[in-house]
């Protein structure tokens, strides 16, 4: 009885294997776009061209970029207060009052702001329908986009 989906997950598997290796072969089959080479002139109104090359911008890691925005001294270091900063930023935004210190009220705002536009029938309690809509909404995982299937069908 189950023996079949084996089976079918077994050619469905080598289907795409194969799939996957003709589109290989075809990409690298396929020759690299040169770009005409045009002679380099001046702008106007300036007397030299333009250098051949444009410099590169450097590599830097994307840790290198975090602690690049926590340094904010730029002294190669990160202090305690320089790495509190984002902290000392969030706690402000929930002292509503500025007194220095969060109530319970004042740390729970969020919340409690979520769950009355939740509350559509203020009623005090979530039904279903209701509580379905405080679900955390996560971004859609970053995919690189396919060619329109014109510009597959001239490469091919």
């Amino acid at each position: 009885m189950t023996m079949w989906r084996y089976a079918a997950g077994g050619g469905a598997g080598a289907a795409a294997v194969a799939a996957g290796m003709m589109l290989w072969s075809a990409r690298d089959a396929a020759p690299a776009a040169v770009l005409p080479q045009r002679p380099v002139q001046a702008a106007p109104g300036i007397e030299e061209p333009l250098p051949d090359r444009v410099p590169e911008a450097t590599a830097r890691t994307r840790e290198e970029k975090r602690f690049g925005r926590y340094d904010k001294d730029r002294d190669g270091r990160i202090t305690r207060d320089e790495y509190l900063v984002s902290r000392r930023k969030a706690y402000a935004k929930l002292d509503a009052n500025g007194d220095g210190q969060l109530s319970f009220d004042e740390w729970a705002a969020k919340t409690t702001a979520k769950f009355a536009g939740a509350d559509r029938d203020k009623s005090g309690a979530m039904s279903a329908a209701e509580f379905a809509t405080t679900a955390v909404k996560r971004k859609p995982a970053r995919s690189t986009p396919c060619p329109p299937p014109a510009a597959a069908a001239e490469e091919g």
